[in-house]
């Protein structure tokens, strides 16, 4: 802090509380003490005033008292009055003429006893005279101040003689009262008073102007005030640990402390000097203080210092020409800034470190991150070498030093380090090695000069030197106890090699990394089995089918697993079950609920039930699974959190014939499919909502559309439509438009529908399934109505056989007589009419024969001593699947066989049989 702050801190805080305790400054002082002198010199005035005019008063009144008594008393017929029988007759008139005509306020004539023969109050004629009678007596002309009838009074008392012989016959007194004597004083009071303000008013403006002028140049501080300012000044001046010098506007130094001195080497006679004539003082510093510009923290060396210079002008404020400097030693303090500077650095970088690092469960990405934070804040290279096992999530087993580089960053891309990918087998002498195998840091202050790092690869290990890389520190990656590669910081901007400092921020920040790499290690493996189970439960390949061409897509959430899945189900009579579902959660316990329903479909499509039916077995099936899984007591999931859910799941399934065309769907809380017709038009059907799976009790409604050829049914979950960021309205949106496009195979819309719906990394498993519709056409189906008579299976096998003819499949008459033979004579035999026969030829033939009945038949093997009851086994071994089908209208027994080969009997190999059905059927 420079000596002026310190000046003007005390001037505005210490100095402030000085005159707080002191309530008069010396302005304030002179001017109380001339308003005193003022009103002393009025009092005084006054005073002298009041005196000389009672003096003045007094006299006057004696005087005029006199004056009118005596005349009164020497006045004409004076003597007769007084002989005469009543003096008071004769007397009063007069004595009240010659007072109003005086000015006096009594005259008052008595004899030599003091007997009143005059008053101005006649009441009063005949009393004794208040007064002293005997001086008169003795012919003495007598004044005094007596308090009489009238008052306080000053009154006159002349004698009066006799002219003859002079004898005195009688006694004249005339006076007035004192408050008509004082009265002129009072009339002369308030000009004494106004002439005595005018003069206290121009004293205060007086004082006023001079106190302001007092202010301006001792800011308002007195004479205590001031020393003590000053006292300080010197003592902060000269004991503060920074130089403070003053330089006059014509460059001559006024003054210097005593750190100014010590830093400038300034001798005893510098002060009244020019700057630049001063022996010792270094050109720079003094071509600054000389120059008089503005400086702020400017750092000047002089001689063996850093000298911190801060120069302002005196004259900003009115005050003379010239300016003043402050002087700081920082060469210590740009030492420890330069310490503490490399201190903040390196906690910045643990700390971008912790923030920076880990920022993703992926081990790669994490090794890359650990190479970015690192560069170009602490090495001008980085790479991570990693165990393979690590990549795959698995912890390093072997004892040797082979690993592969992960990541690489450099200030530079043209670097001779090994590149990113390499498989890299260090040399049991490199510090890569010795730190994998010791899981200790390894420090290489000079590259040039390490034969068993050299050794590693010679060739490189020159052009790595030549290319100015000189200091390496190799810091294994440990986690738990497990190596799982070394991560190495290079040197090359930097003349200095790396220090222990150094060597222990390497460490730290590595440790960190470490923890981040083994996590993402941990969860690359377990999400490498959960995708692996998962992948398990869904379909590797979905079966070729002459219904439908069919894409799919499916994306594993980049969090974790979930229960999302999608089939394609071949089902009797050219038929295909089109299935998506969506598992509520992710994990693996998703995952596995997941693959229990997708084998319950499965397991539920081989009974041929409609849709719905479908979802309400499975809804029972979810139900009974959260019976199974849940605590008895508590309801929650056993072993779970309490706040773990229950299951639940969504599904949509559907059914297309191929020769009808028509489809009938049925969903359980899933999203609604998206319909492309041949044309590009795309429009979501309206299905009746189910509820999810496991909720119970509401029968779901199936839907019923027909579909042209070459339409395409669209399946998905909601993590394809669901976003955060967006509205799922958008999302439907963009799947509109990323499937309107006409003449796209299905997995081409597969592929635009997930460019334009699906980012990098889902939040949520993504199943999706397109399905493009075909026709079996007039060609490949021919159906008969049998009459209902056993007589009728003959004819029937006939159309059957050319029918086959036709077709190609001479090969499969035999069997497909015998089939149909055993089938129509069950229907006619214990079902009810109509009976209808129909052939299909798809990849295979399917026989198939139904009726009005309910009634099922059944498999059974029959003894050796039945005489029936081995139709149906005949059909099971000829045929490659069979079953019953259940419709609104009966049932339909159908029978699949495959196409022909080699290995089937021929039609000529069972003419045997052939006679046997004709002459009696099974």
């Amino acid at each position: 802090m420079s000596v002026v702050n310190v000046r003007d801190r005390f001037r505005g805080a210490s100095v402030r509380s000085l005159a707080e305790r002191r309530p008069r400054s010396v302005a304030g002082q002179v001017f109380v003490l001339q308003v005193a002198l003022v009103v002393l010199l009025v009092l005084g005035a006054v005073l002298a005033l009041l005196l000389q005019s009672r003096s003045d008063s007094d006299r006057e009144a004696r005087n005029r008292s006199v004056a009118v008594a005596e005349s009164f008393a020497h006045a004409p017929g004076i003597e007769e009055a007084l002989a005469s029988p009543d003096p008071s007759r004769v007397l009063q008139p007069l004595t009240e003429a010659a007072r109003k005509a005086a000015g006096v306020d009594f005259v008052v004539v008595m004899d030599t006893r003091g007997i009143r023969y005059t008053h101005p109050q006649p009441e009063r004629i005949g009393g004794r005279f208040v007064g002293t009678i005997e001086p008169s007596l003795e012919g003495r002309v007598h004044t005094e101040n007596v308090s009489g009838p009238l008052g306080d009074e000053v009154q006159a008392i002349v004698p009066i003689r006799d002219r003859d012989d002079g004898r005195i016959i009688g006694l004249v007194s005339a006076g007035l009262q004192v408050k008509n004597v004082t009265g002129v004083v009072n009339r002369q009071l308030p000009v004494i008073l106004a002439t005595s303000a005018a003069g206290l008013g121009l004293a205060t403006a007086g004082t006023a102007l001079v106190a302001g002028r007092l202010r301006r140049q001792t800011h308002g501080l007195g004479p205590a005030e001031m020393t003590r300012v000053y006292e300080h000044h010197d003592a902060v001046l000269h004991a503060v640990r920074e130089g403070v010098v003053i330089i006059a506007g014509d460059g001559r130094l006024l003054l210097a402390n005593d750190e100014a001195r010590r830093l400038l080497q300034l001798p005893a006679d510098a002060e009244g000097r020019p700057i630049g004539e001063l022996p010792g003082l270094d050109p720079g510093i003094a071509e600054l203080l000389a120059s008089g510009r503005l400086a702020t923290d400017e750092v000047v060396l002089a001689a063996d210092r850093l000298l911190a210079v801060n120069q302002r002008p005196t004259d900003r404020n009115g005050g003379p020409a010239g300016t003043v400097a402050t002087i700081r030693d920082t060469t210590e303090l740009r030492a420890l800034t330069g310490r503490a500077e490399g201190a903040r650095k390196r906690l910045n970088l643990l700390y971008d470190a912790g923030v920076g690092i880990g920022t993703s469960l992926d081990v790669v990405r994490t090794a890359e991150e650990l190479a970015e934070v690192a560069v170009p804040r602490f090495a001008d290279f980085v790479t991570v070498d990693l165990a393979d096992a690590v990549l795959r999530g698995e912890e390093p087993t072997g004892t040797g030093a082979d690993m592969r580089r992960t990541a690489v960053a450099g200030i530079r891309d043209d670097h001779p380090l090994y590149p990113r990918g390499r498989m890299i087998g260090f040399l049991p002498s490199t510090p890569q090695a010795r730190g994998f195998g010791t899981g200790r840091a390894e420090l290489v202050p000079h590259l040039s000069r390490a034969p068993g790092w050299q050794a590693q690869d010679p060739e490189r290990a020159g052009r790595i030197v030549a290319y100015g890389i000189h200091s390496l520190i190799a810091v294994p990656l440990k986690a738990r106890g497990v190596v799982l590669g070394v991560a190495n910081f290079w040197r090359s901007e930097k003349p200095e090699p790396f220090e222990d400092e150094d060597l222990a921020l390497a460490e730290e920040l590595v440790t960190r990394a470490a923890v981040c790499i083994d996590n993402a290690r941990r969860y690359t493996r377990e999400h490498a089995m959960a995708v692996t189970l998962q992948r398990s439960l869904l379909p590797r390949a979905l079966p070729e089918h002459t219904a439908l061409d069919v894409a799919h897509r499916y994306l594993p959430a980049q969090s974790g697993v979930g229960g999302d899945w999608f089939d394609v189900i071949p089902l009797p009579g050219s038929r295909v079950a089109l299935v998506v579902g969506d598992v509520v959660g992710h994990g693996l316990h998703a995952a596995a609920t997941m693959g229990r329903l997708r084998t319950a479909v499965h397991n539920f499509s081989t009974l041929d039930l409609p849709p719905d039916e479908i979802l309400g077995r499975l809804d029972d099936l979810v139900g009974r699974i959260d019976q199974d899984e849940s605590d008895p007591v508590t309801g929650q999931p056993a072993g779970d959190p309490p706040d773990a859910g229950m299951t639940g799941a969504t599904c949509l399934y559907a059914v297309y014939d191929p020769v009808s065309r028509r489809c009938v769907m049925a969903r359980a809380g899933h999203p609604l499919p998206a319909l492309v017709h041949p044309d590009g038009l795309v429009e979501f059907p309206d299905l009746p909502a189910g509820p999810p799976l496991g909720l119970g009790g509401i029968p779901f409604e199936t839907a019923e559309l027909e579909l042209a050829e070459g339409s395409q049914l669209v399946f998905y979950t909601d993590g394809l439509i669901e976003d955060r960021t967006r509205d799922i309205d958008v999302g439907l949106e963009l799947l509109r438009q990323a499937l309107s496009a006409p003449d796209r195979t299905p997995d081409e819309s597969c592929r635009a529908v997930c460019e334009a719906l699906l980012p990098a990394h889902p939040k949520d498993d993504v199943a999706l399934l397109i399905a493009r519709t075909r026709a079996l056409g007039p060609d490949r189906v021919v159906d008969w109505d049998v009459p209902f008579h056993p007589g009728a299976v003959a004819k029937v096998r006939a159309a059957a056989a050319r029918q086959l003819d036709e077709w190609g499949l001479s090969e499969l008459a035999f069997t497909t007589e015998l089939v149909l033979s055993e089938l129509i004579t069950n229907a006619i035999r214990y079902g009810a009419p109509p009976v209808r026969v129909r052939l299909l030829h798809d990849r295979g033939l399917t026989c198939e024969v139904s009726d009005t009945s309910s009634t099922s038949p059944h498999l059974r093997y029959a003894a050796t001593t039945d005489e029936g009851g081995r139709g149906l086994f005949l059909v099971a071994q000829l045929s490659e699947r069979w079953g019953t089908r259940y419709t609104p209208q009966g049932k339909v027994i159908w029978a699949e066989q495959p196409p022909p080969d080699a290995g089937r009997e021929t039609a000529a190999d069972g003419a045997l049989f052939l006679d046997i059905l004709d002459a009696d059927p099974i």
